[in-house]
């Protein structure tokens, strides 16, 4: 019997101890797992506060933090030779609420964009049902539909100081801006930001594979809706020479924007 103890006893100890070395192994083994699954998920860099803050102020300057009403008119060029133009009017509530109305040409009246956070839809009068678009599309010429919908650095990138430069005769700071999400307009952003007052004046978008899609200035800075800012946006086309869109607004309002405004049904209305 005590043979038969002492067998049991030497087993129980054996399995015991190829235990704590399987559990050992899995407890090595679990930070290469964890690593293995976030290969494929980037990392979000880190906010620098003054970064932020930059961003935050040249935001500010190009348009009113409350709800505010602009018209804006875009003129397509091609080496030199206008090849239209269009009309907008945009309606923005914050930066969550947005809509979109083509005022000119005739053809095109009536036609509506959307935007609820990063959900955006095109209504249009000879469709029963609305369209959902991205942001990153085309709506004219070198204009993607985020140009005019959704136009708040600060919300959707993550801004990191990257130098100084002389740009147009001032210093300026030079920012790199990475998107939060895919769902914004571009997936990076080189901004040019004046040191002295905060104004933005230059800045380059980019695709997720890196490559330049276009260069944007602003300039022409005048008072509209209680200040100083860029009544100008000169966008040129990086992947085809002389392709550029000229962005002139011409008004710009604030006013009282109910959210009942942001609705699919109220856009219904405002088409029919």
């Amino acid at each position: 019997m005590s043979h038969l103890m002492s067998h049991a006893m030497g087993h129980k100890h054996q399995l015991r101890r190829r235990l704590t070395a399987l559990l050992a192994g899995i407890t090595l083994l679990l930070p290469v797992w964890a690593q293995a699954q976030d290969a494929d998920v980037p990392e979000t860099p880190m906010a620098d506060p003054a970064a932020v803050q930059l961003v935050t102020r040249a935001d500010a300057i190009r348009f009113p933090g409350e709800s505010f009403q602009t018209e804006i008119t875009v003129r397509n060029f091609s080496d030199g030779q206008q090849q239209d133009e269009r009309k907008f009017r945009v309606l923005s509530r914050g930066n969550e609420n947005t809509i979109v109305l083509s005022t000119e040409p005739a053809s095109e009246r009536g036609q509506a964009l959307l935007m609820r956070g990063r959900d955006l839809w095109i209504f249009m009068p000879s469709v029963s049902q609305p369209v959902r678009l991205s942001l990153a599309q085309r709506l004219t010429g070198q204009v993607a539909n985020g140009d005019l919908a959704r136009a708040n650095f600060a919300s959707d990138y993550t801004p990191s100081i990257i130098g100084r430069e002389e740009f147009d005769g001032g210093a300026t700071i030079v920012l790199d801006l990475t998107s939060t999400d895919r769902g914004v307009t571009y997936s990076k952003v080189k901004y040019w930001v004046a040191e002295k007052d905060g104004r933005p004046l230059k800045a380059e978008f980019y695709a997720l594979s890196g490559r330049l899609l276009k260069t944007a200035h602003y300039e022409e800075f005048k008072e509209l809706a209680g200040r100083l800012r860029p009544t100008r946006l000169v966008m040129e086309d990086a992947l085809k020479q002389g392709e550029v869109s000229v962005l002139t607004y011409d008004t710009m309002t604030v006013r009282d924007l109910p959210e009942r405004m942001f609705t699919r049904e109220y856009l219904k209305r405002l088409g029919q």
